[in-house]
């Protein structure tokens, strides 16, 4: 294998590192790094991800938990996922806020799609979450995922939980590819 290449994904083609979580299109300070995606066309974001065929929206498709909280994946990319869900009523706790089980699922889902963009499968090998903002029943919370770096069979994953224009959480979740079960 020579410099440059990944034993998953084969020879690098754009930039591994991002300074700032972003997708394509999405104004600085709400998750992205500007229109220019910090290296990312916007061409490579599927517009709707409803008609998209790609690993990720099988993926979300087949994802019965996540599509029964009524999350919609907005977008994808190569390294990137922009997932939504309102708050609703049986997500809200005793404080009143939206449970942190919840919003850590949100952003866990678009960990997920980012991740599985490329094609091979990958899991999740560890995540943590910091809650920033409290969420409240009624609100319509956007979680933009985008690779950090990806390694060998690993990667590094962001993402920002916004509600508008203001952070809700942060997230950083760690991908492992695994190979195809048969069964």
């Amino acid at each position: 294998m020579g410099r440059g290449e990944d034993v998953t994904t084969g020879p690098r083609t754009g930039p591994q590192e991002l300074a700032e979580p972003g997708l394509p299109g999405v104004p600085p300070g709400t998750g992205g790094a500007g229109a220019s995606g910090a290296g990312r066309s916007a061409d490579r974001v599927t517009p709707d991800p409803a008609d998209a065929d790609g690993p990720a929206a099988r993926m979300f498709a087949a994802d019965a938990a996540s599509r029964g909280l009524g999350m919609t994946l907005q977008a994808v990319g190569e390294g990137t996922a922009r997932v939504g869900m309102t708050v609703t009523g049986a997500m809200v706790n005793g404080h009143g806020n939206a449970h942190g089980g919840f919003l850590f699922t949100l952003a866990d889902t678009a960990f997920a799609c980012a991740c599985n963009s490329y094609g091979p499968q990958a899991v999740g090998a560890a995540a943590d979450i910091v809650f920033v903002a409290p969420a409240r029943e009624g609100d319509v919370l956007t979680a933009h995922a985008v690779e950090r770096t990806r390694f060998g069979r690993s990667g590094v994953y962001d993402v920002r939980i916004t509600r508008d224009d203001q952070v809700v959480a942060e997230f950083r979740g760690h991908s492992r590819v695994i190979r195809a079960v048969e069964g």
